[in-house]
């Protein structure tokens, strides 16, 4: 069992934890129109071209183009009308020279049609005669076999997160099942004699729950399924038999305070109980969240977050949306940035990354990031805020005027 207070910086400590688990979890094949958000477990090829046939990008007249050659709205071409695409089949026209066919919007070329006059550059000039105004070039106006997607073609990689317009992409293809990784589910445990349900009538001495709602709300997010267990009370029997319950139904177990060095912190020894090889690391070089406890139960991950909530969610979103990411086969994607100038100075204490909330404002002379200082028991210092500055592990603050990256929730 590790000592208290073995402290490593986030990036580390993520990796202590990932380097005892497995890969992602199993796959399952799901319907398409149901997979928004999904990761897709395996990559997908085309399984034929898109477009399957030539097809046309506008209302017009399939011409060949070598026959509008040199057409000006002075000096037009004459074309016979041969007849109209029907729109849902293939045409049984050919076109000879000097002819054209009516044509609309995502209709199929007929044979012999290498272009598309559109309609606004052609006139009537008898029953079954157009004229050609504007030249066509070969292949103008028409959208080509396979100029979407060839088949063969890999079309999404595995690990990709599913958006609307993959589904769409997926549907034009014919493929209505994909495998997908199994959603990964968290249990979420708070504890603490004096933490109360949000609907209960408080008294002194008591909060209500935040980190139970704070955190289903990142793990979902995330692409997790979170199963809140309740507030459970300072009693490590009790918490030993919920939490060994949660972490054998769900692939996560998280559980919230009672991970400082106080005698009646139990979190540790709950969790070092669970499995091997149990605790990994109690403490991580990082403000808020410094007492974070990282372990692993026979292949499971489990964590212990502090109960100040602005602590827990910090680190929910360094290590636990991370992990939930890597049960699913997916890659963290960078956290969008802003640039910005600091408002006031930001003190800090060299060994560690601390994390500070901050607002943009837009100002006439630029983007300004304002901290937001308080406690990390405080939530609405992150209800204020609309992203974080990172203070660096070696250095000892930041400047006020200092251009900073913004890190956006």
């Amino acid at each position: 069992m590790t000592e208290f207070f073995t402290l490593l910086p986030p990036a580390e400590a993520l990796k202590c934890l990932l380097d005892e688990l497995p890969g992602p979890l199993p796959s399952k094949s799901v319907p398409t129109s149901g997979a928004l958000g999904r990761v897709l477990a395996t990559r997908i090829h085309a399984p034929s071209d898109l477009p399957a046939f030539a097809r046309s990008t506008m209302d017009g007249y399939a011409v060949r183009a070598q026959d509008t050659f040199g057409a000006t709205p002075n000096l037009p071409t004459y074309l016979k009308v041969a007849g109209e695409v029907t729109m849902g089949s293939a045409p049984d026209i050919s076109l000879n020279t000097a002819e054209a066919t009516l044509i609309h919007t995502g209709g199929m070329l007929p044979e012999n049609a290498d272009a598309i006059v559109m309609v606004e550059n052609t006139q009537l000039s008898r029953l079954n005669e157009i004229e050609v105004l504007r030249a066509a070039a070969v292949g103008e106006n028409v959208l080509q076999v396979g100029e979407d997607v060839a088949y063969g073609d890999e079309v999404l990689a595995s690990g990709a997160r599913l958006r609307p317009q993959d589904l769409g992409a997926l549907m034009a293809l014919g493929i209505t099942k994909v495998d997908v990784a199994q959603i990964p589910s968290v249990a979420l445990i708070a504890t603490g004699d004096e933490v109360i349900p949000p609907d209960a009538s408080i008294i002194p001495g008591q909060v209500r729950d935040i980190n139970s709602y704070a955190l289903s709300g990142i793990v979902e997010n995330a692409g997790g399924r979170p199963q809140r267990y309740g507030i459970i009370p300072d009693d490590i029997n009790i918490l030993k038999d919920i939490a060994a319950k949660a972490l054998r139904k769900c692939d996560v177990l998280v559980i919230t305070a009672g991970s400082s060095a106080s005698i009646r912190d139990i979190t540790k020894q709950v969790l070092d109980s669970l499995g091997h090889p149990g605790v990994l690391l109690h403490g991580v070089a990082v403000k808020p969240g410094k007492p974070t406890i990282i372990a692993v139960a026979n292949g499971k991950p489990a964590i212990g977050l502090p109960g100040n909530p602005v602590s827990a969610m910090v680190i929910a979103r360094l290590l636990l949306i991370p992990l939930v990411h890597h049960l699913l086969g997916y890659r963290t994607p960078e956290a969008p940035t802003v640039t910005a100038q600091l408002t006031r100075n930001i003190a800090s204490s060299a060994g560690r990354e601390d994390f500070i909330p901050v607002r943009i404002l837009r100002e006439s002379g630029g983007t300004l990031a304002d901290p937001v200082f308080g406690k990390s028991n405080l939530i609405f210092t992150l209800v204020q805020s609309h992203g974080s500055v990172i203070v660096p592990l070696n250095s000892n603050g930041l400047s006020r005027g200092e251009t900073v990256e913004v890190h956006l929730h």
